[in-house]
């Protein structure tokens, strides 16, 4: 009698061992066709761009879409259109989205910073509880929103204000749309940098106390220090999010493709061209429609090379604290 029940006891371990087994097998199965999924997916987003960038350097030289300093995509799509031969001039896009993202960083960089030094060393749990969350709010808000405050609410007062003193400011400028892109990447960087200074060991927080320093000296030349490769990760990952914002700049700085470095006048990017571009029917076998994969090749060079950088720097403030 105990030798059967022994002998059921080692069936049932047997069995449910082969059944544990097997299911860890599936979900690991189910884990890495997810992962190819992405891999698959990722490749063809950007093989598709490289094909179609390729067929509109067929048409377009490499150097004038680099060099070239106009950009009216215009062109003819059937022989019996009249229309200009097109200009395909990458700089005054470059430029303009280099201007709304520097402005941003200028708005979001010592927001961030100040907000993260703040709850992550003087807060009180109690308002760190509040004004954490409070903040990551920001985050979560629909970017055609703050496209539509920086049209509505921002531009107009930014006139208005540029007509009291006498400057002359457009209705959509790279002012607008700078200012309210930072507002709307301030929590990228706080929270980002709020792991940052908490990754800091509390060893070099007492060592720093302990010979005499007070918090805010330990704060600006121990715990800062330290964290600067870390911030210097978030804040180019916060760069690259601007970069490829795209409502923001189409409803408050416009379409506009001016090389200029005034930020009172209205600029546009390559995020909003290539909305512009593939809005409504368009052919893809024209050098407008091409443009705009060429467009996003150089997009997704530019961020990659961003992320990368900042991935790079945040692995190594990792490898010397962790």
């Amino acid at each position: 009698m105990a030798s059967d029940n022994m002998n059921t006891a080692n069936s049932f371990n047997i069995t449910s061992g082969n059944r544990s087994k097997f299911t860890e097998t599936l979900v690991k199965a189910a884990m890495i066709l997810c992962s190819l999924v992405a891999v698959a997916v990722t490749i063809g987003i950007v093989l598709s761009l490289i094909f179609e960038a390729l067929e509109f350097f067929k048409r377009i030289p490499l150097s004038e879409f680099l060099f070239s300093t106009e950009w009216s995509p215009q062109t003819a799509l059937r022989s019996d259109q009249v229309a200009t031969e097109g200009k395909f001039g990458v700089i005054p896009l470059f430029t303009g989205t280099m201007l709304i993202s520097a402005i941003a960083m200028c708005v979001a960089t010592p927001l961030g910073l100040a907000s993260a030094v703040f709850l992550a060393e003087y807060a009180s749990k109690r308002t760190r509880d509040w004004v954490k969350p409070m903040l990551e709010i920001l985050a979560g808000i629909p970017t055609v929103v703050y496209g539509f405050f920086a049209a509505l609410t921002v531009a107009p007062f930014i006139r208005m204000t540029g007509g009291n003193v006498g400057l002359e400011v457009s209705s959509e400028s790279a002012l607008a749309a700078g200012l309210v892109m930072g507002i709307m990447i301030v929590p990228l960087i706080s929270s980002l940098s709020d792991d940052v200074i908490n990754a800091v060991p509390q060893a070099m927080r007492d060592a720093s106390l302990g010979l005499g320093a007070t918090h805010s000296e330990t704060v600006k030349q121990v715990i800062l220090p330290a964290a600067l490769p870390g911030i210097a990760g978030s804040l180019l990952l916060a760069a690259s999010r601007a970069i490829g914002e795209t409502m923001i700049v189409v409803m408050a700085a416009g379409l506009a493709a001016n090389l200029t470095a005034n930020p009172l006048e209205a600029v546009t990017t390559i995020t909003a061209q290539i909305v512009a571009l593939l809005t409504g029917d368009q052919e893809f076998d024209s050098a407008k429609t091409l443009s705009a994969f060429a467009l996003g090749l150089l997009l997704f060079i530019v961020t990659l090379a961003l992320n990368y950088l900042s991935l790079r720097i945040v692995k190594k403030y990792r490898e010397k604290y962790d």
